[in-house]
């Protein structure tokens, strides 16, 4: 979702979180500034849809006691600066009080990139996640085509990449999904494609 400065001046934190309790449009909050978020596409819903679904089912196969919370939600990074974000999609296995309207202490956060937040979500995102001491992986999902960067603290925040065909491995939750299945739906030329030839291939071995 796109950003978009909301004042000329900072608020406190307590300001903010008052008026984001009553506002209609959401707003993240960095360092004292707030910026509103515009709506998503209908790609980038098809796509929180499918990968939260997923991480929800893993976690229930395996009986964890995590929540999967979606856009709606608000985690707070407490670093050298007080920041709120709202994460496409987030996982915790720590969950705050259940009357809370933010996380502290999510494992896997989870991010949907277009063209107006790529930049943020690359730089101002990352590096304010990458200081959150429960996070363990970051996810980027292209919405236009079909490739997904996981960045994990085991690996020194290093990214890997997949793409279709590939299965993705979540440690957090010692839990493995496909990259088609997140893209379950979603029109883009590179899955559009890889499906295809996966049928094609099938028809070809009857």
């Amino acid at each position: 979702m796109a950003l978009a400065k909301n004042f000329d001046y900072k608020i406190t934190e307590s300001d903010y979180l008052e008026g984001e309790r009553v506002s209609d449009i959401k707003h993240e909050y960095i360092n004292g500034e707030v910026y509103a978020m515009a709506g998503a596409s209908t790609k980038h819903n098809l796509i929180t849809k499918n990968i939260s679904f997923l991480l929800e089912r893993s976690l229930r196969d395996k009986k964890l006691p995590c929540d999967v919370f979606l856009s709606d939600m608000k985690v707070k990074i407490a670093s050298s600066d007080i920041s709120f974000f709202y994460p496409d999609v987030m996982l915790v296995c720590d969950s705050d009080d259940e009357d809370s309207y933010y996380q502290n202490s999510p494992l896997i956060i989870v991010e949907v990139l277009s063209q107006s937040t790529r930049r943020n979500d690359f730089t101002t995102k990352m590096m304010h996640y990458f200081n959150i001491a429960s996070l363990e992986e970051y996810v980027l999902i292209e919405q236009n085509i079909c490739q997904v960067q996981v960045y994990r603290k085991n690996d020194h925040w290093k990214a890997s990449s997949y793409f279709a065909g590939d299965t993705i491995h979540f440690a957090s939750i010692n839990s493995t999904l496909s990259v088609e299945d997140i893209y379950y739906h979603v029109n883009n030329d590179d899955i559009v494609k890889y499906l295809k030839e996966k049928q094609d291939n099938i028809q070809l071995n009857d």
